[in-house]
């Protein structure tokens, strides 16, 4: 079976697509910072059959990313990595004039950093695997400027980049960064807590990711709402 590592995995996109690729068959590492709703969502996705092994734990700290990997190497390899663990920098939001030096720090190691530091510790396996591939969520806050979204917008920038450069660095791999939209998710409601406006959930946005593992296009940057609608 393929094993895919999926950081930020207990809920929100990163559990509905874990939850995707547990009933296609995959078996996954699923990294979160809390312990009680990782299990949780380990317990549910173990019921589709897949092999699941939930390693709480923060993704800024190598020793923790050194054990997703040898753990998804437990399980067969590396075919799949996906960096879908994010910080703001600040919650809520704030304007540039009031970001926290600290907050932004902490959004580029999280965002950005331990992305990168991920994906070295997983490469031998990713060479190795038979359809290696790197999956980074971006924001369109990485490509746009709104206001109060400086920080985070700019971690996933250099996010972006990081994707792109891999993907001409490794052409045996697949490297995508994909912004998924506007979606229902407590990292958006932290974001923004008096915006109450309706949002998809985030099972919306797991076909577009599906459709990447499916047909491999070109490494490069994709926004989901143009995946769904091309099918």
């Amino acid at each position: 079976m393929p094993v895919a590592i999926i950081t930020g995995a207990s809920k929100g996109l990163g559990r509905a697509f874990a939850e995707a690729l547990a009933a296609r068959g995959w078996d996954l590492v699923l990294d979160a910072r809390d312990a009680e709703v990782l299990k949780g969502t380990a317990t549910a996705l173990e019921a589709y059959g897949a092999r699941v092994t939930a390693l709480p734990g923060d993704v800024t700290d190598a020793g923790h990313r050194a054990a997703l990997v040898a753990g998804a190497r437990l399980l067969g390899g590396v075919d799949l990595l996906v960096s879908n663990a994010s910080a703001l920098g600040a919650e809520p939001l704030v304007r540039l004039a009031e970001l926290p030096l600290d907050g932004l720090r902490r959004a580029l190691e999280v965002n950005v950093v331990a992305a990168l530091g991920l994906v070295r510790e997983a490469l031998p396996s990713l060479r190795a695997a038979p359809a290696g591939a790197v999956l980074t969520v971006s924001s369109d806050a990485a490509a746009e400027a709104y206001e109060t979204w400086g920080g985070y917008g700019a971690s996933k920038a250099a996010l972006d980049q990081l994707a792109a450069v891999l993907g001409a660095e490794e052409p045996g791999l697949r490297a995508w960064a994909v912004d998924p939209g506007d979606m229902a998710t407590d990292l958006y409601a932290a974001a923004v807590p008096d915006d109450d406006d309706p949002r998809p959930d985030p099972e919306s946005v797991v076909p577009a990711l599906l459709r990447l593992l499916d047909e491999r296009p070109a490494s490069g940057r994709y926004g989901a709402p143009a995946l769904l609608e091309e099918r």
